[in-house]
């Protein structure tokens, strides 16, 4: 549908994109990754003209509209809510245009020739679009949009300027899902979202009528949602068949392979620029030298992807033993003038528990972690954290109470107390913060950096509690990775506030939900909290095998962890039976150390022919120790369990 060819892009020295390619399809669900400042956002906004590049060329069919969602979109004009998202399919007039247009290709192009195709598939999209915008079915469909991205019936007629910027965000996203373009591109779509939205939107996304590119650090959604993945490194433009988990393994194997080819061209240049230098000055090798001068010139040089090794490496220290029940609410209720966003909430965390807090925005999540946290004071009601309990607070906008003119070293040792600021430089070490890094000021540091700083500020509280409030924005994958594998390992409590799937599955034992009518208690994981409130019809889904793509979901999670189980009895076996066939070897080779070991015969024949036997027998089970340990290894890496 959409081709683009050797676009190259530079800002100064710097290329940006070096001449990449890339054809986007009828309907591709393609995930955009890469480093930050890899080009991701700029590749989108090229794409959808707002952008230039240098040269190259982007072929798109006249009938193919393409709409762009930038991380950040503002919508403050007065109208309703529902009006203004209606308005935005004024462009009824332009799907006709579009029908015009490809009626034309269908009328010069040869019926067997991909434009012509494309058009036939273009105007049968387009006619049903026309179908779909029928003035009596555009306020349902609005409002099913709005009620998706998770817009009360009650936020219908309010006037777009009076939400909140993480709203007109979905006000933005909305209008956008309306016009249903040939081509959709959302960058971080998931940032301003609730579990539920997010959830919605996967699934509006996957029964889409036209391609999708979206930039994402949900693993979840480009998990579920993508069949193709996009990879800027370098100035190039990789390109897998897969999801990112594929990408991922898929990359791997590339990069080896790569690795492999740069090594053996690297011994063929140095082998051929050792025969040119022995042999430059003798004449009757001069046609010789000069071929092969001339084949290294044209050699194209094999470029390996340096290695990121750059990960956030830590464990939460040892907790303190704390009472049976760490945390209890009772009765807390919480107003902001006449707006009442708490109402009698009561609940408890036991020891040991890693519950999610979860709900639409709005709720009041963030409030009553405040509240617990004692940074707000609530109308009535109490907390009462348990005996022996030390709480660590992270605020979701933890990283707005940096003091912007402490460099990063300083930052942290404000928080150490003085039994711990011998550990400072090695825990902003941990954090990525290494070298001359730690004399950073803070207000240069990125969203990343500035998440990592107070998550190792938190580290140097003495905590068995802790309080948590979306501690995974900014992170990039791999540093939620290994955040989560901390958590996991943690042997205290957690409250955690997070809308990201991924960080949450396999972490979290139980739900709660904090909704407009008070809690609801889900003891499971977050795909069981998600199935359970499909079922009760409150996340109405497109998809009707939805509920069924969880079920797989989790069964294929179920046997993924009897598999990893297997084979850890599997090693547990060898590693016993090598263990038994080194002390029967050790035991044979202490007989035949005897000096009269060679004097017995037949007794010595039979010995010698054990223990042969026993050296056979112990290769045998190293070999298959080796292959299970590989297997094992693949099913630890592979990130299902």
């Amino acid at each position: 549908m959409i081709e683009l060819k050797s676009i190259s892009l530079a800002f100064g020295a710097r290329k940006l994109f070096d001449g990449i390619n890339a054809v986007i399809n009828k309907r591709d669900r393609i995930g955009l990754v890469g480093a930050n400042g890899a080009g991701k956002s700029t590749l989108l906004k090229i794409l959808a003209g707002i952008e230039d590049f240098d040269s190259g060329e982007i072929a798109k069919p006249k009938y193919a509209s393409v709409g762009y969602l930038p991380q950040e979109a503002l919508v403050t004009g007065d109208r309703p809510l529902c009006d203004e998202v209606e308005a935005s399919l004024e462009n009824i007039a332009a799907l006709r245009r579009e029908m015009a247009l490809a009626q034309e290709c269908v009328a010069s192009a040869g019926t067997s020739s991909p434009e012509y195709m494309d058009a036939v598939a273009a105007m049968a999209e387009i006619a049903q679009r026309l179908r779909d915008a029928e003035e009596s079915k555009l306020r349902p469909k609005v409002e099913t949009v709005l009620h998706g991205l998770g817009f009360k019936t009650s936020d219908m007629q309010r006037r777009c300027c009076e939400f909140s910027g993480g709203w007109q965000m979905r006000i933005a996203l909305a209008k956008l899902l309306m016009q249903e373009p040939s081509l959709l591109m959302l960058d971080e779509p998931t940032n301003h979202l609730d579990i539920e939205s997010v959830a919605w939107l996967e699934d509006w996304l996957s029964e889409y009528s036209g391609a999708v590119v979206v930039v994402s650090h949900d693993r979840a959604l480009l998990n579920s949602l993508c069949n193709r993945t996009f990879y800027l490194w370098n100035a190039e433009l990789e390109i897998y068949s897969g999801n990112y988990d594929f990408f991922e393994r898929e990359s791997k194997l590339r990069r080896q392979n790569t690795v492999r080819a740069a090594a053996n061209q690297a011994r063929k240049i140095e082998k051929t620029e050792k025969f040119i230098e022995r042999f430059r000055y003798k004449s009757s090798k001069a046609a010789q030298v000069q071929s092969r001068i001339k084949a290294l010139e044209k050699i194209e040089r094999i470029e390996v992807e340096r290695e990121d090794n750059s990960k956030i490496h830590f464990a939460f220290p040892e907790p303190t033993r704390a009472g049976q029940v760490v945390l209890e609410i009772d009765s807390i209720s919480k107003s902001f003038g006449g707006n009442r966003v708490l109402s009698n909430i009561s609940f408890k965390v036991e020891r040991g528990e890693k519950v999610a807090l979860v709900g639409i925005n709005g709720a009041g999540k963030s409030t009553l972690a405040k509240i617990i946290a004692s940074q707000l004071v609530q109308d009535s009601g109490r907390v009462k954290l348990g005996l022996n309990v030390s709480m660590s607070y992270f605020a979701q906008h933890q990283t707005q109470d940096l003091n912007c003119n402490n460099d990063v070293f300083g930052e942290a040792m404000e928080s150490a107390p003085a039994s711990r600021r011998a550990e400072v430089r090695g825990l902003l070490g941990a954090f990525l913060f290494s070298g001359d890094d730690v004399y950073k000021k803070v207000g240069v540091l990125s969203g990343g950096e500035k998440n990592r700083l107070a998550l190792a500020k938190m580290l140097l509280r003495d905590f068995n509690f802790l309080l948590l409030d979306e501690p995974t924005n900014h992170l990039d994958m791999n540093s939620k990775e290994v955040l989560k594998g901390a958590f996991q390992a943690y042997a205290g409590t957690c409250l955690i506030i997070s809308h990201d799937r991924d960080f949450l599955n396999g972490l979290i034992d139980r739900v709660i939900e904090l909704g407009p009518h008070g809690l609801r208690f889900y003891q499971g994981g977050i795909d069981y909290y998600l199935e359970k409130i499909e079922s009760e019809g409150r996340l109405v889904l497109r998809s009707k095998n939805k509920l069924a793509k969880i079920n797989a979901a989790k069964q294929r999670r179920v046997s993924a962890a009897r598999q990893l189980s297997r084979l850890r009895r599997e090693m547990g076996r060898l590693e016993r039976e090598i263990s038994d066939v080194e002390s029967d070897i050790a035991a044979a080779e202490l007989e035949m150390s005897s000096p009269d070991f060679f004097k017995r015969g037949a007794e010595q024949s039979s010995a010698t022919e054990n223990y042969n036997a026993l050296k056979l027998k112990l290769d045998r089970l190293y070999s298959e120790w080796e292959s299970a340990g590989l297997k094992l290894e693949e099913a630890e890496n592979s990130g299902l369990p």
